[in-house]
C-alpha cells in the first residue's frame, strides 16, 4: 500500500472511529471500572465476533451489557439460562391462529441486537447446539423457515468459574465460535469505593444513546480495510502454529501439556480482533502491540491441555502467555 493511501486510509479510520471514545465515556457513566471488559465488547461488535466473560457474580457484568445497548440504540434480551429450558425458548415456536386457521412464527429472545446468555453453562447440550446456527451462520430456521437475524447481532455468555454443580461444559464447537474470552476480576478498592458512594447516594446516570446500529455497521466496514501486514500475518499464524505442534517453535516441553491446539477460526478472529482494537486507537494498521494485546482472550477458550498440566496445575493462561514470550516478533 502506497504512502498516499495508507495517509487517505488512516484520515478515514480517524474518522469513523471518533465515536468510540465519547462511547466508552458514556458507558462508564453507567458502569463504574470493568474498563478491560467494556472494551473488549466494543471489539466484539466492530469485529462482528461473539463474547464469552467469566467471572463472580455481583461484578457488573449484565449492568455493562446494557449500558453497552442503551448507548448504541440496539435491542436487548437477557436469558437465564437454567436446567429445564429448552430449544424454543431461544428460537421461538409455531403457534396456532384458530382465528385464521393457520401456524404462525412467534420469534424468541435470540431475534434481537445483543443477548445476554446469562450463566450459558446451566442449560444442557440441546439448547447450547441451539445457539449455533445464530451465533455460526447469524440465522435461525424455524420449522421449514429460514430467519436472518438483525445485524449487528452478537452473543454476550457469562458463567461462573466456581461453582461446577448443576453446569454443563460448553462443547469445544461453541466455545470456538467465541471469539473472546474475557475474564472478569473484582474492581479496585477505589473504583469498589466510588460505587458504593453512588448506590448508596443519587445513583448511577442514566445512559443516552450515543449512535445508531447504522454507525456500528458502517464501521466494521472501515475495519476490514485496516493495513495489515504480511510480517503481522506470518506473526499470527506462527502463534497459532505454535499451539500445535510447540517443538516445530523451540518449545518442545509444551508438547506433553497441550492436547488440543487452536482452529483455524483463532487464526481468523486474531486478525479481525487485532484490527478492531488498532481502529479503537485511531490508527489505519496493526501492530504486534495489537496482537499481544488480545491475543490472550482470543486463545485461552481454545486450547485444551492434558491431565499432566491440570496435575501440575498448569493454567491456559500460562500456557498462551509462554507462547507469546517465545515466539518471535516481527
Amino acid at each position: 500500500m502506497s504512502e498516499i493511501d495508507m495517509q487517505s486510509l488512516g484520515q478515514e479510520v480517524r474518522e469513523a472511529s471518533s465515536f468510540c471514545h465519547p462511547l466508552l465515556s458514556e458507558i462508564h457513566n453507567g458502569v463504574i471500572g470493568q474498563q478491560n471488559m467494556i472494551e473488549r465488547l466494543l471489539v466484539g461488535i466492530l469485529a462482528d465476533g461473539h463474547i464469552l466473560l467469566e467471572g463472580l457474580p455481583g461484578l457488573a457484568k449484565t449492568t455493562a451489557v446494557k449500558a453497552f445497548a442503551d448507548a448504541m440504540s440496539l435491542n436487548f434480551q437477557r436469558i437465564q439460562f437454567t436446567p429445564d429450558l429448552l430449544p424454543a425458548d431461544l428460537l421461538g415456536t409455531q403457534i396456532y391462529n384458530a382465528a385464521k386457521s393457520e401456524f404462525e412464527i412467534k420469534k424468541g429472545p435470540l431475534f434481537s441486537h445483543l443477548v445476554l446468555a446469562d450463566e450459558i453453562n446451566r442449560a444442557p447440550s440441546k439448547v447450547q447446539s441451539a445457539l449455533l446456527e445464530a451465533m455460526g451462520e447469524r440465522q435461525i430456521t424455524l420449522a421449514d423457515t429460514t430467519f436472518s437475524l438483525e445485524q449487528p447481532f452478537l452473543v454476550l455468555a457469562t458463567q461462573n468459574p466456581l461453582e461446577q454443580e448443576g453446569t454443563y461444559p460448553l462443547p469445544e464447537a461453541q466455545l470456538d465460535r467465541f471469539m473472546l474470552k474475557v475474564l472478569i476480576d473484582y474492581p479496585s478498592m477505589e473504583e469498589e469505593k466510588q460505587i458504593l458512594q453512588a448506590v448508596s447516594g443519587v445513583g448511577f446516570a442514566k445512559i443516552s444513546s450515543v449512535l445508531e446500529p447504522k454507525a456500528i455497521l458502517d464501521a466494521r466496514e472501515v475495519v476490514k480495510k485496516i493495513y495489515m501486514d504480511a510480517r503481522i500475518q506470518d506473526y499470527i499464524i506462527n502463534l497459532i502454529s505454535a499451539t500445535r505442534v510447540p517443538a516445530t517453535f523451540n518449545l518442545p516441553e509444551l508438547s506433553a501439556i497441550i492436547e488440543v491446539g487452536a482452529s483455524p477460526r483463532a487464526s481468523i478472529d486474531l486478525a479481525k480482533a487485532a484490527k478492531a482494537h488498532a481502529f479503537i486507537q485511531g490508527r489505519a494498521y496493526v501492530t504486534p502491540e495489537d496482537i499481544k494485546s488480545i491475543g490472550m482472550d482470543v486463545l485461552r477458550h481454545r486450547l485444551a491441555l492434558s491431565y499432566e498440566a491440570q496435575a501440575e496445575d498448569i493454567s491456559v493462561d500460562q500456557v498462551v502467555q509462554k507462547i507469546f514470550d517465545s515466539v518471535e516478533v516481527p
